[in-house]
């Protein structure tokens, strides 16, 4: 427990011997759960995450869930829970997992450590203390708010994940969050009983699709500065199938929030700009191909295809700072004291 709120982890593994067993000894003693879930490795993972559950519930205090015996007693549940899926179903799908358990047992805040030793165990208190505080419904690392935290990243990750921000940032409507990739996160009951986890997507897309939800449901998060930490582990993302799985995600749940929160649940005029900016700069970029092919030079059309891309983009701005504007207060800065009647 901490600050007199139950906390679940839920470590999600896949193919990470040699790495999930030191994750999961070096756990704070604050947690009061942990669910780590085994995606189907091929590996020892596995057979590591069982020796190292029976070593540390050997030594660990007597924990209750929230479940009841039929006689009235509580029912009796080992800190570190092992499960295992019969199929492979992605990251995504092993959170979900983590979140349902969490759930059953009433934990009042969820964290996520991957299994792959990236992730600090020794910070989850500074992870999970907007969310403990009431501050905000969901809380997460961000490695790019400073030099000294991407110094472990390399030039080609850091530039992905400075591409994947801003499309997110565009997409989620959190427009002051960052490092939309990082795993590391905490999110209360409340949120996980509001949205619908079985929806978010099972793959490496996860973070970013829960981000959505989280959007459509008007839930505040919070940034939280950490380190980028790389060691040994091997990616298992293959990016000739991750990119086009993604960027379709993105562009259906865009498609999603802008039309629940701007049109279905109250309208705003900032959906005519976005549909008019949007149109505008594929037509004018047609035309001005047209016009370029048939002609060989500039001429009228092209000249007149290029000020229809240039509104076009206009109107795409102030789309986006409408957004942000809506938005602002889901995403309230550090000193900014929320309570929990806010929420």
């Amino acid at each position: 427990m901490y600050k007199g709120e139950t906390v679940g982890v839920v470590v999600p593994a896949y193919n990470e011997a040699g790495f999930v067993g030191e994750v999961i000894e070096t756990l704070p003693p604050f947690v009061d759960r942990a669910y780590v879930v085994d995606d189907r490795s091929t590996d020892d993972t596995w057979q590591e995450i069982q020796r190292t559950a029976d070593r540390v519930n050997n030594r660990s205090e007597t924990v209750y869930s929230n479940q009841i015996h039929a006689d009235g007693g509580q029912v009796f549940s080992p800190r570190i829970e092992a499960i295992r899926h019969d199929r492979n179903r992605g990251v995504g799908g092993a959170i979900k997992t983590g979140y349902a358990r969490a759930c059953e047992d009433g934990m009042d805040v969820v964290a996520v450590i991957n299994g792959d030793g990236q992730m600090d165990p020794s910070i989850l208190d500074r992870i999970i203390d907007p969310v403990v505080e009431g501050r905000a419904e969901y809380a997460k690392g961000n490695r790019l708010s400073s030099r000294e935290h991407r110094e472990g990243m390399s030039t080609w990750r850091l530039f992905g994940n400075t591409v994947l921000t801003f499309l997110t940032k565009f997409v989620s409507g959190y427009w002051r969050m960052n490092d939309p990739q990082n795993g590391y996160t905490a999110i209360s009951a409340r949120a996980l009983e509001t949205i619908d986890v079985d929806r978010l997507y099972d793959g490496y897309g996860f973070c970013n699709d829960l981000l959505v939800h989280l959007n459509v449901h008007d839930m505040r998060i919070e940034d939280v500065e950490m380190e980028s930490q790389y060691g040994d582990e091997t990616s298992h993302i293959r990016y000739s199938t991750f990119v086009p799985k993604l960027s379709w995600l993105l562009l259906q749940r865009s498609i999603w929030r802008y039309n629940t929160k701007y049109v279905v649940a109250d309208f705003h005029p900032l959906v005519f700009l976005l549909a008019l900016g949007l149109a505008g700069a594929g037509a004018g970029v047609f035309f001005a191909g047209w016009s370029l092919a048939s002609a060989g030079v500039v001429s009228v059309q092209g000249m007149l295809s290029v000020i229809v891309i240039l509104l076009s983009g206009l109107f795409v701005t102030l789309a986006m700072v409408f957004d942000r504007l809506a938005n602002e207060r889901l995403q309230p800065r550090v000193n900014e004291p929320v309570g929990r009647g806010d929420r």
